[in-house]
C-alpha cells in the first residue's frame, strides 16, 4: 500500500495539457481572474482559492478542496459553477506578485512534503499572464 500525505495550500489549481498548476498568493492577489482567463482558454479547474496538494509516491497531486468542487469566486458575480477534474499530477507553481523581474537569474524550487517543484514568479493581471503559464507548461513538459 502506497502512503499518502496531504497538505492544503492557498492556491488556485487549474489543469493544462494533462498536469496541474498551482496559482499561489494571498486572498485579492488575482488567482481566481486568472484561473477565469486560463479557463476561458482551454484549461480546466481543479480548485479555487484552496487546494489539497497530495503525495502519492514521488509525485505530488492537486486535489479539489473539500466543500468547493466545481467551484470559482468570479469577483463581481460572486461563486459560480465551472466544469472541473478532481485532480491531476502537479507540475509548477506560479507565485503572483505585482512586480515580477525582466529575467530571473536563478530558477526557484519549492519543496512540498518533500517533493520539488518549479517556482515562477507572475504578475497575473497583465494581458498576457495566461499565454505566459501556457508557455511554461510547455517549456516544463518538454524537459
Amino acid at each position: 500500500m502506497t502512503h499518502v500525505s496531504s497538505e492544503t495550500r492557498h492556491a488556485t489549481s487549474v489543469l493544462i495539457n494533462g498536469h496541474a498548476v498551482l496559482l499561489a498568493g494571498p486572498s485579492g492577489s488575482g488567482k481566481s481572474d486568472l484561473a477565469l482567463r486560463l479557463i476561458d482558454r482551454g484549461a480546466i479547474l481543479i480548485s479555487d482559492d484552496y487546494t489539497l496538494v497530495q503525495r502519492r509516491g514521488s509525485t505530488l497531486w492537486a486535489t479539489t478542496a473539500p466543500n468547493i468542487p466545481g467551484k470559482l469566486e468570479v469577483r463581481g458575480l460572486g461563486i459560480v459553477d465551472a466544469a472541473y477534474q478532481a485532480e491531476a499530477p502537479l507540475r509548477l507553481i506560479f507565485v503572483l506578485a505585482s512586480e515580477v523581474q525582466r529575467f530571473p537569474f536563478t530558477e526557484e524550487q519549492e519543496a512540498i512534503l518533500g517533493v520539488a517543484l518549479p517556482v515562477i514568479p507572475l504578475s497575473p493581471f497583465e494581458a498576457s499572464a495566461p499565454i505566459k503559464v501556457e508557455y511554461a507548461m510547455k517549456r516544463e513538459l518538454a524537459t
